[in-house]
């Protein structure tokens, strides 16, 4: 696949996407589909934010979609960004929506490429096409909680140790913050409680695999720091730093 041949659409321009677009294939970690606010967001997104959802086709395959991406509009003012992060942002919006204030920025959610396409370059794409998109919409910033996709390999060490760490180039080692700031994303914080997610052991270990039996710090598979298990209560709860990462659009 080319990149010429790609073309990427809202889904208020595409509607009939929507069902390819929930088919699409991706490399998701099964406890990362729990968390409440994406409940919220994915629930209604098709409907209530269309124009925030973009799909890529190959045009050698039309609909059928290679890639998506998602972002949402919110109001934030001048504060300080959110330490809640993902998952502020979509509370945010949603609360936006349903009081009828004004949404100031954009943020990115999720950038997701079908398995069999990465490492082709179809993500800085995706990127560039949510930038031009918020653009488009009239925002003059694109907000992101990056989550680090090298992260999960180390998950004991501090987000912010990680998110320090540079190239002789000067540019993150991590590759997908260094996509962003390839982009001309700005990185400018740790947002400590992004996402959180909670379950009894019982849930965790159908989404892992794993005994979830003893307490303490677990280390799963694709989270970027451990799952805390108390046994004793029957629950454990993952909660995931992002890092936030702003993008001038002017």
């Amino acid at each position: 696949m080319t990149r010429v041949t790609l073309r990427i659409s809202t889904l208020a321009e595409r509607p009939e996407l929507a069902d390819a677009l929930w088919a699409m294939d991706d490399s998701w970690p099964a406890f990362m589909l729990h968390d409440p606010a994406a409940a919220l967001y994915y629930d209604v997104c098709v409907h209530s934010y269309p124009e925030f959802v973009l799909v890529a086709e190959d045009d050698a395959e039309p609909g059928r979609p290679v890639a998506k991406g998602f972002s949402v509009p919110f109001a934030w003012g001048r504060e300080e960004l959110p330490d809640g992060g993902w998952d502020t942002a979509i509370l945010r919006a949603w609360r936006a929506r349903r009081t009828g204030e004004k949404p100031d920025t954009v943020t990115a959610l999720e950038i997701a490429v079908r398995p069999d396409l990465l490492g082709t370059g179809l993500s800085p794409v995706m990127l560039a096409a949510l930038r031009e998109n918020a653009g488009r919409l009239g925002f003059t910033e694109l907000l992101a909680p990056v989550r680090p996709n090298a992260k999960h390999l180390e998950p004991r060490t501090p987000m912010a140790e990680y998110v320090s760490r540079t190239r002789p180039d000067g540019l993150p080692a991590d590759p997908w913050l260094r996509v962003h700031v390839r982009a001309g994303g700005e990185i400018v914080k740790v947002a400590p409680r992004s996402m959180t997610i909670s379950g009894t052991l019982a849930e965790w270990r159908g989404w892992t695999g794993l005994p979830f039996d003893a307490p303490g710090p677990v280390e799963v598979p694709g989270a970027l720091v451990p799952v805390h298990c108390d046994p004793d209560q029957d629950h454990a709860v993952y909660v995931e730093p992002n890092v936030w990462v702003r993008h001038r659009l002017t």
